[in-house]
């Protein structure tokens, strides 16, 4: 079965460091367009980081310089290194595949990807 599997939220003070990890397993391999995105209730699902089938990475204005998107390919595991978090950081956290290349300027959309993790918390408190 395809599948994304998160780990790795949590709950942190500002200023602290969390790393997500996504376990890709199936037909599905990290070697793929991946992604991370983040939603909070009431509001779109954004694109936090991505990491296309060429290597190249591709970050939301907002977490560029404090976020980190890389990948063990022997693993077959996504990561997300986040430091200097920051309370505007929290909400559900997915990790996202496509098979394939990104359409180049789209790589932060939703529509991009067609394989989605169940997501996983992150709390960053003040």
């Amino acid at each position: 079965q395809d599948r994304l599997a998160e780990s790795g939220g949590g709950s942190v003070h500002a200023g602290g460091s969390l790393t997500l990890s996504c376990q890709a397993s199936g037909y599905i391999y990290t070697t793929h367009s991946m992604a991370w995105f983040r939603q909070v209730p009431g509001k779109d699902r954004e694109g936090v980081a991505t990491l296309d089938n060429d290597d190249i990475t591709t970050y939301a204005d907002s977490v560029k310089g404090r976020f980190t998107i890389s990948e063990d390919k022997a693993k077959n595991i996504l990561y997300l290194q986040m430091n200097s978090l920051a309370p505007e950081d929290s909400g559900m956290y997915y990790c996202a595949a496509h098979v394939g290349a990104l359409v180049p300027g789209h790589h932060l959309e939703t529509g991009q990807f067609e394989y989605w993790g169940q997501g996983i918390p992150v709390d960053v408190s003040s």
